[in-house]
């Protein structure tokens, strides 16, 4: 199987959903086997031009499938639908090399 890593950009637009979001995303996370490798305000770009996201998140994932599944758990829906209605959010799904 090949690592897969998804890149997130998150700039919330309100904060109201945060609090509610982040225990049961990492529960979530965790059962499709994704393991955090960043999670942070902590970022400065170093090339390239455009708007700076407020947040970066990557997480490691054992396979594609893993992300999809994640992606599509229905514990997950209500989560993603209240982080995209408050923030500003771009998920890039990138595949790792292989060993």
């Amino acid at each position: 199987m090949m690592t897969y890593y998804s890149v997130i950009e998150v700039t919330p637009t309100n904060e109201d959903w945060i609090p509610d979001y982040v225990a049961p995303t990492n529960a979530v996370v965790a059962k499709h086997g994704g393991k955090y490798i960043a999670r942070t305000a902590n970022h400065e770009r170093l090339e390239g031009e455009g708007d700076n996201a407020t947040l970066r998140v990557i997480i490691e994932w054992p396979a594609k499938a893993s992300a999809v599944a994640f992606m599509k758990d229905p514990d997950y829906a209500p989560h993603l639908a209240a982080r995209s209605a408050g923030s500003i959010s771009n998920h890039f799904l990138i595949e790792g090399i292989e060993a």
